[in-house]
């Protein structure tokens, strides 16, 4: 081997012994003392601090848009501060078995998951995760909620400083104390009171249990408010937490076979929020949440809220429920009149604004909102969306006639459709039949029969994605032809987006009740309250169009004045189950429905004879109510009229050979109604609700069935389920 050779066999030999394992464990084991220096001079600098801000907390103040305060929220906490002997024993071992098992073992921290946390929070995944009770009880009482490395290595360090110096007791009466369980309880006493409206000693296993397991995701977890998904996992929380008490030795196996979910009480507004205030701030919340302002954050306090609602226009709309409603109603005395429920929203069209909103009798006393709920059908106010869709789509008779307001269809009642693959016939209001009715006259007198062959001639699904365009909700959403009764799932909020859309001229409006929400620490981005254009200004003026002359002449002239020029629509749910009319100027747009509510347990009943008045239909207190606030609304009226574009006429030729009438035997059930709908109303000039007196159908409706009227509770109702052939127990209205 020559000098060279030697030379670079050397050097590659110091190259090894330079990644030698002994040098390598070496740097290991020297990274590790650095590590450890670093944790203990950092455990040296780092003190049990005072209790944070939190133990202070700042007040929530939600304005008008004027500047005014409507309400303050959060000043003092939602929190009793309870000693731990308070709680019983089983609780407090369900929430150790809930959320660290080895509390009483452990030295207040967990390495494994505060390492997995930093990382989380390094790598940007989100929550942290992997804290003890004793780390909760710290970020919770000493520190903030920042997600940061800093504030982590704080929790870490004081945590065990807290481990040594409390005793255990202490710590979980702490936590209990301070932790935050949703429905604005802090502290386990406040929680109790928010779902089960007894007192922290009064608990039990199981429904300790439950607000233990709840403590994992407040929000989703709330019975009251949880998706199926939510309920599913909160039970298996649930069961999740009493079986690490049966491992931990804490509750008998025999015992916990036993147990049942207990599910919580329906949630009540807090001090203060009573009348509309709280629906007013509970709507505030939702669109916040909507937009990434998360419970927990809106809680820590701080926030100025100003909302777009109208002071002015918000004392009138709850002036003209009074007056037109809640004055005629006997809630104490009257078996009817005391589930009635009422809700409204209010809309500037040009901007999406909500300027008004009604709830219900109060937040304090009803807490669902009236305004806000999904759980009903909106009806037939569903039908201009379908003459929408047809517009919009350029779609044809059966016969191949452009679909235009002068468009004569087939007005039999329960007249089958044709070019459906599922059978449908359903029955207009009081069982009338109209020779050839255009398009316009069967907007007026709402004749189900020519909607529903309308519906198949769009196609149901064209329609629903117009309708979802437009501001529908998918919610219980059937693509069949019974959708043109509405037996979808809606709001009032929601279809005062979808009026305001065509009032708009087809342009999207989304109502919006949130002007501005400022915090010290960040601002909320608001909702944009218009969008892009959904349908053709053509298609929404045309519908508009229609619309007018349901109020001028149709089955909403209860709205009508000469104080302002105005376009709406009645509706009446299956049964008579819900009530609405929803209509606007060119200034407003304001949806008002009546639900029947029963006050044992919320069910769903019929509203016919609310306030001895009979069938109570969209075009009765729904409409008067409507065209009372809106007078006053509008300063006593407007002079601004519909600014029209492009108006469809259609083709005026019989489209469809008409069916003959079907033969129906009546049961008492089906028998139609020819009573007024209130005993003080002159009768118009047909049997039907829907008509006024200056209304005349095209061609003399005819009575298909025989049989003489029934009384108002026997009325035959206006929807039913998606697909469902009439029968002696369901029959619709055509309002």
């Amino acid at each position: 081997m020559g000098r060279a050779d030697a030379r670079r066999a050397a050097g590659g030999g110091g190259k090894r012994r330079l990644f030698t394992w002994r040098r390598m464990l070496g740097t290991f084991f020297g990274f590790c003392l650095l590590v450890m220096g670093a944790f203990a001079a950092l455990y040296l600098y780092v003190d049990v601090p005072a209790a944070n801000a939190q133990a202070e907390k700042q007040s929530n103040v939600y304005k008008y848009s004027d500047g005014t305060v409507l309400a303050r929220t959060g000043k003092g906490v939602n929190r009793e501060i309870v000693d731990l002997d308070v709680v019983p024993k089983k609780v407090q071992h369900a929430f150790v078995a809930a959320e660290n098992k080895s509390f009483y073992r452990d030295q207040g921290v967990d390495l494994k998951g505060t390492t997995r946390g930093l990382l989380n929070t390094l790598t940007g995944k989100g929550k942290q995760g992997g804290s003890t009770i004793t780390q909760q009880y710290v970020k919770n009482y000493y520190l903030t909620q920042d997600r940061t490395v800093t504030r982590k290595l704080k929790e870490l360090v004081i945590s065990l400083k807290v481990d040594q110096r409390t005793k255990k007791d202490d710590i979980l009466a702490g936590y209990l104390n301070t932790v935050y369980y949703g429905r604005g309880a802090s502290g386990i006493q406040a929680a109790a009171q928010a779902y089960y409206g007894v007192d922290a000693k009064d608990l039990d296993v199981s429904r300790g249990a439950y607000l233990a397991a709840l403590l994992q995701a407040p929000s989703q977890y709330d019975w009251a408010v949880a998706s199926p998904t939510g309920k599913k996992l909160v039970k298996e929380r649930w069961a999740y937490t009493l079986d690490n008490m049966v491992d931990e030795g804490w509750l008998d196996e025999a015992e916990r076979a036993k147990l049942t979910f207990p599910v919580p009480e329906s949630p009540k507004a807090a001090p203060g929020m009573d009348g509309q205030t709280g629906y007013l701030v509970e709507a505030a919340n939702q669109e916040m949440a909507r937009q990434g302002i998360t419970e927990e954050m809106r809680e820590t306090g701080g926030w100025t809220v100003t909302l777009n609602i109208d002071k002015k226009k918000q004392k009138q709309l709850q002036k003209s429920v009074d007056r037109e409603l809640e004055d005629q109603l006997d809630r104490d005395g009257n078996k009817v009149d005391a589930t009635v429920q009422a809700g409204a929203t209010s809309v500037d069209p040009k901007t999406g604004k909500v300027v008004a909103l009604y709830g219900g009798v109060g937040a304090t006393e009803h807490y669902i909102s009236n305004a806000t709920r999904r759980d009903y059908q909106p009806a037939s106010t569903f039908k201009p969306l379908v003459l929408a869709s047809a517009l919009e789509n350029g779609s044809t008779t059966q016969g191949g006639d452009l679909i235009g307001l002068d468009t004569v269809y087939d007005g039999t009642s329960r007249r089958p459709v044709v070019g459906s693959d599922i059978p449908y016939d359903p029955q207009n209001e009081d069982d009338i039949s109209y020779d050839s009715p255009t398009v316009r006259t069967a907007m007026d007198k709402s004749i189900n029969s020519v909607f529903a062959q309308m519906v198949v001639d769009v196609g149901p699904a064209a329609v629903k994605k117009t309708a979802l365009a437009l501001g529908v909700p998918d919610k219980n959403f059937p693509e069949t032809p019974s959708l043109t009764l509405g037996t979808m799932n809606a709001s009032t909020w929601d279809m005062a987006g979808v009026y305001a859309t065509l009032d708009n001229h087809g342009k999207k409006v989304t109502p919006t009740i949130v002007k501005s929400a400022e915090h010290r620490d960040r601002t909320m981005e608001p909702v944009d309250g218009t969008g892009a254009q959904v349908i053709s200004r053509a298609s929404a003026d045309t519908v508009t169009d229609a619309l007018t002359e349901v109020v001028d002449q149709g089955s909403g002239h209860e709205a009508n004045t000469p104080a302002y020029d105005a376009a709406g629509k009645t509706g009446t749910a299956e049964e008579n189950k819900a009530a609405w009319f929803a209509g606007y100027t060119p200034e407003l747009t304001t949806v008002v429905a009546l639900y029947g509510e029963s006050p044992k347990g919320g069910a769903q009943v019929s509203l016919t004879g609310t306030a001895n008045s009979g069938r109570a239909n969209g075009g009765g207190f729904p409409a008067r109510i409507w065209a009372d606030y809106t007078l006053d609304a509008l300063g006593g009226g407007s002079a601004r009229t519909f600014d029209l574009e492009g108006v469809e006429r259609g083709e005026t030729s019989v489209t469809e050979t008409p069916s003959a009438p079907p033969s129906v035997t009546e049961s008492p059930e089906e028998t139609p109604s020819e009573e007024p709908e209130t005993p003080s109303e002159s009768p118009s000039e047909t049997p039907s609700e829907e008509t006024s007196p200056a209304a005349t159908p095209s061609g003399s409706p005819s009575r298909t069935p025989s049989g003489s009227p029934s009384t108002p509770e026997e009325t035959p109702d206006e929807d039913r389920p998606p697909g469902e052939r009439p029968g002696s127990d369901t029959d619709l209205l055509g309002d």
